[in-house]
């Protein structure tokens, strides 16, 4: 039985632009540091924050699965498919199926805020496919209400995106109150994007993350917070896990 709660000073950091965009990761790259490596199809998960207006040039992706979530402002996106720009506000999420290659660039408005998440669905299959994008607009995102807690679904369960990564869900849930998790079949990784909460008792409070596993766990108070349940095992070995092995 596990809970783990990692602050966020705990977690990996990087920059962009000399610091003009900043970022805490709960999973960074090997050489970022952080406690948390990759684990289940989880590969790479970072909270941006511009601090002024700020682009990312272009920059090429294979395999993955890279999802932008935008939690504050205004995102830009360009791609090698695409060949335009598109915006993205606050609710919006776009994926990239990197597939056998595709370069992009981003451009963050000051003060916009986001999450970039990787997933692995199995890169040594999906690296033989033609790349491919779509972005989901906040209004077109489900919602439904579970007890005490709102819950807007992007993945899984009546979410509206197209995922390659299976035994994926991807929420966000306005909590006001008490509500369970009793699922055990799945990992439950939690961003708290604001708040404070109990969760089996112990307390996590904004920009912690948390890991749940092997236990359901009671959560209690008042927040926003960003939950993907991803799967305990995977028939395929990741790209995290062979990472992880070269390097024993």
């Amino acid at each position: 039985m596990s809970i783990q709660i990692i602050n966020k000073e705990s977690q990996a950091y990087g920059a962009f632009n000399g610091g003009e965009i900043v970022e805490n990761k709960p999973i960074g790259f090997p050489r970022e540091g952080g406690p948390i490596k990759p684990y289940s199809s989880l590969f790479y998960w970072a909270n941006a924050i511009a601090k002024v207006d700020s682009t990312i040039g272009l920059h090429p992706h294979e395999g993955f699965e890279i999802m932008s979530f935008v939690l504050k402002g205004t995102i830009r996106h360009y791609d090698t498919q695409l060949k335009d720009w598109k915006e993205l506000n606050e609710g919006d999420a776009q994926i990239i199926r990197a597939g056998n290659g595709i370069s992009h660039a981003e451009h963050m408005a000051q003060d916009a805020r986001m999450f970039q998440i990787w997933l692995d669905p199995n890169i040594n299959k999906t690296i033989q496919q033609p790349a491919s994008y779509d972005d989901y607009k906040a209004k077109a995102v489900p919602t439904s209400t579970q007890g005490d807690v709102e819950i807007f679904h992007y993945a899984g369960d009546k979410g509206i995106m197209h995922l390659d990564s299976t035994q994926i869900s991807i929420q966000k849930w306005i909590l006001n109150g008490t509500h369970l998790i009793e699922d055990q079949s799945a990992i439950h990784s939690i961003y708290m994007l604001t708040g404070n909460i109990t969760i089996n008792g112990q307390n996590a409070s904004t920009d912690d993350f948390v890991i749940i596993e092997d236990e359901s766990a009671k959560l209690n108070g008042q927040g926003e917070l960003f939950v993907i349940g991803s799967a305990k095992e995977l028939e395929y070995e990741t790209y995290g896990e062979m990472m992880q092995r070269r390097m024993k």
